[in-house]
């Protein structure tokens, strides 16, 4: 399978985990897990990749950021821009400092190093690790945030099926505080990746409240959820009951997504990118020399709906720049033998399509079926939901790969529109105004048709633009 055109990829390699998004000096910066390619199998451990963009669209790899050493192999984590210089690394100057987890021989530790040249070269603290906790299994991936109510750095860790949290005035002394999370929300699996980030509700400044991200690895495969509440400087309250359950993406592939620390003041968004695999089946994808790849940057903004305080996920306006060719389809009827003139194809593609006079059981969109292969993008009108369909035997035989991954959501007015990015195996679908987002890769034969189906019944294509997205320059 081809690189995607439009998601960044190692160009060989092995990528997990986004780590340490910060933005400094002009510069957006994404370290992911990374095994290069020379090592995989030899259980050398995981690396930090990296790469930086100056509009979040065209990446630049950069060498290595840091290795496995005698401590061990280097996890999940953070990168924090220390404007204050509150660990001393940097001569009373702003300078970049990485937190992450050191594992090794199943002993996971928090450590820290710290770069003064905008990323290229780091240096390893020499009291590393700087949290130790070996009575504990699961005890990875720390976030860190500046709390401005406390004058402190706060950091959130996931020990188990709960996240802890720890306070340092200095990146380097850190001191346990709270914890939050038994029995609250998904206990299918271990927790993982968390972030912790303020959003004001609505736009508005005079009401905010606290995001936590949860990432869950469990037999059934790979999720991801949040939490809405409040964080004192010590722990966090959700403002929901414990059984509740918010899943940020209904998809199978969106994974360990995380947000960028550091972004300008005139700037204000908070922005997200995940990765793009399920552990269910990340090892047996049928790609190479590249392995793996990261969702799109997604701004998260908070939005009081009917239901509760929700959380909303938009593609960033950057991506617009990739448009190409824009193409227009007239209004139609669309019943089960209709045929899309002219056919829609391409490699990579942006997709806005609204129906309406639903009178049909089934409909949506089929996406480069040819060849026995593709995807279902869809609504279930009996079930009120939205899908993504793929089978296991249209895809490369994976295993644990079939199966439909769905999300409730009501017609608006009886109308559904639909916001698809489909690059050459994926798809991201953003629905309800960004409320509902299914990511799911997909291994297509061909980069064929896709066309606009339904099944039992009729249904109006009220409007459909498309956008060719060539690669970033």
């Amino acid at each position: 399978m081809e690189r995607p055109r439009f998601h960044f990829t190692p160009e060989a390699g092995w990528l997990n985990d986004p780590n340490g998004f910060a933005y400094f000096d002009g510069e957006y910066h994404l370290f992911y897990q990374y095994e290069p390619d020379s090592l995989l199998g030899t259980g050398a451990g995981k690396h930090w990749g990296h790469a930086v963009s100056a509009d979040l669209v065209g990446w630049t790899d950069l060498p290595v950021a840091l290795a496995p050493d005698e401590l061990g192999a280097i996890w999940s984590g953070c990168a924090v821009v220390d404007w204050r210089d509150t660990s001393g690394f940097f001569g009373g100057s702003p300078g970049l400092v990485a937190l992450f987890t050191h594992w090794r021989e199943g002993v996971q530790a928090q450590s820290l190093a710290h770069s003064a040249d905008r990323g290229r070269t780091w240096t390893k603290y020499a009291g590393n690790p700087v949290i130790v906790a070996p009575e504990l299994r699961v005890f990875r991936d720390p976030k860190v945030c500046w709390h401005a109510a406390t004058g402190r750095w706060i950091m959130v860790v996931t020990i188990g099926q709960r996240a802890r949290f720890y306070t340092s005035p200095n990146l380097r002394d850190w001191q346990e505080v709270g914890e939050f999370g038994q029995g609250y929300g998904s206990q299918s699996g271990v927790w993982e990746c968390p972030d912790l980030f303020p959003l004001p509700v609505d736009g508005a400044s005079g009401r905010e409240r606290w995001v936590l991200l949860i990432s869950v690895n469990g037999p059934g495969g790979s999720t991801m959820e949040y939490f809405v509440g409040d964080f004192d400087g010590w722990t966090f309250t959700s403002d929901n009951p414990a059984a509740t359950v918010l899943p940020f993406d209904f998809g199978r592939d969106c994974y360990a997504a995380i947000t960028w620390a550091d972004l300008p003041p005139d700037d204000g968004r908070r922005l997200a990118i995940g990765w793009m695999s399920n552990w269910r089946y990340a090892h047996d994808l049928p790609t190479a020399p590249w392995r793996g790849a990261l969702t799109l940057p997604r701004e998260l903004v908070l939005q009081e709906r009917p239901e509760g305080t929700r959380l909303i996920q938009r593609p960033v306006a950057e991506l617009r720049e990739l448009r190409g060719q824009t193409r227009q389809w007239p209004v139609q009827t669309i019943a089960p033998e209709t045929a899309l003139n002219p056919a829609l194809t391409g490699e990579g593609v942006e997709i806005v399509v609204t129906f309406g006079n639903v009178a049909a059981r089934e409909f949506g969109l089929k996406v480069r079926a040819g060849g026995g292969r593709g995807a279902t993008v869809g609504y279930d009108t009996a079930r009120q939901s939205v899908f993504i369909e793929r089978g296991e035997e249209d895809n490369a035989g994976l295993a644990r790969f079939g199966g439909r991954s769905e999300a409730p959501l009501a017609l608006d007015g009886g109308q559904l529109t639909l916001h698809l990015f489909i690059d050459r195996c994926s798809i991201e679908l953003f629905a309800d105004g960004g409320a509902v987002v299914l990511t799911d890769l997909f291994f297509p034969a061909d980069h064929g048709a896709i066309a606009p189906y339904c099944a039992a019944g009729t249904v109006e294509l009220l409007a459909l633009t498309t956008y060719d997205l060539a690669p970033p320059g």
